[in-house]
């Protein structure tokens, strides 16, 4: 049994207007999402800016409340739960922000930033949860004197590990990483992203890593989900979504990854036309609509949903664009 499956996700959000502020449409940023995790894996989950990758993340451990699916971790479906009864959840379901500068509170010292999940679950006595924040400052490669300064005075790559810190202080099962190595110099990115593999074989965890970069994901990913306007386009083994790509946004995607060899050649595939609004999205696949494909046409009306081409290989079903 998978430790998470998302089943059917929608988040729809009201598009309002009018004197009274009426909702007059929705914006689709998540529009049926189906995927699982199980324990100690690694699901990436790439896309474009804008597609939905995000809001995933956060609808998963509940910041924002589905409109419609079930979300199932370890046997529960977190979607019914009230506030009061995810709370015991929340110590097994924690999450990693993109931005450590705004998800770290700056009025705070980072002992009391880190104390607070002990703090909330009512773990420990005073003594003890001190000296824990100090093993979850080595852990993660700081000195425990970090814990009486304020998250301002370290640098963007220290500060995501302070926040990697906040998110396994209580031992979790799953994390969702909403790129959270995106907003680092590149030298940090690899120092970061080391640190998530050496926690994930110490501590058990599985990763939903959300990022827009392929060649980290590719580095840290057992799976690969690439997600375009709100839905699963691909979904695979990492090695076969690299060395056969079935989407044709899944390969221009491929196409766009730097080459760091300047005597190799690859054709690119150049996207054409605009992202569709989400607001307002083409009827049948979307990508093939905004390539003008001569066979788009043919997607209206289909049944879209993830079919099985090759033994854990899933690709959109569609006739212009897995040709």
């Amino acid at each position: 049994m998978p430790l998470l499956e998302v089943q059917n996700l929608k988040m729809h959000f009201p598009v309002k207007g009018g004197v009274f502020l009426r909702p007059v449409g929705w914006c689709k940023a998540v529009d049926g999402v189906s995927l699982s995790i199980d324990e100690g894996e690694t699901v990436g989950l790439v896309g474009e800016s804008g597609c939905g990758k995000s809001t995933l993340g956060k609808s998963i451990v509940r910041l924002l409340d589905p409109t419609d699916g079930r979300v199932v971790f370890d046997g529960r479906d977190v979607t019914r739960l009230s506030r009061h009864e995810m709370l015991p959840l929340r110590r097994e379901l924690q999450m990693i922000f993109q931005d450590p500068a705004d998800s770290l509170n700056s009025r705070h010292t980072v002992g009391s930033i880190l104390e607070e999940p002990f703090v909330i679950h009512k773990i420990g006595t005073r003594a003890e949860r001190r000296k824990r924040v100090e093993e979850l400052l080595e852990k993660v490669g700081l000195s425990p004197g970090a814990a009486t300064r304020f998250p301002f005075e370290f640098s963007g790559g220290q500060r995501q590990r302070i926040g990697i810190a906040r998110a396994i202080a209580l031992n979790p099962k799953l994390v969702i990483c909403d790129e959270p190595v995106s907003a680092l110099d590149v030298s940090v990115q690899s120092q970061v992203l080391n640190l998530m593999l050496e926690l994930q074989h110490d501590l058990g965890l599985s990763y939903l890593f959300i990022a827009h970069d392929l060649a980290v994901v590719r580095h840290v990913s057992d799976r690969v989900a690439i997600m375009y306007l709100g839905k699963i386009m691909e979904l695979a083994d990492a090695d076969a979504i690299y060395q056969n790509p079935r989407h044709a946004y899944t390969k221009a995607l491929i196409s766009a990854i730097p080459i760091p060899d300047p005597a190799a050649h690859r054709e690119p595939r150049y996207l054409e036309g605009d992202v569709p609004s989400p607001i307002d999205p083409p009827p049948g696949c979307a990508f093939g609509h905004r390539m003008q494909h001569p066979r788009w046409e043919q997607s209206i009306g289909m049944d879209l949903a993830l079919k099985e081409v090759a033994p854990g290989h899933w690709v959109q079903p569609c006739p212009c664009c897995t040709e």
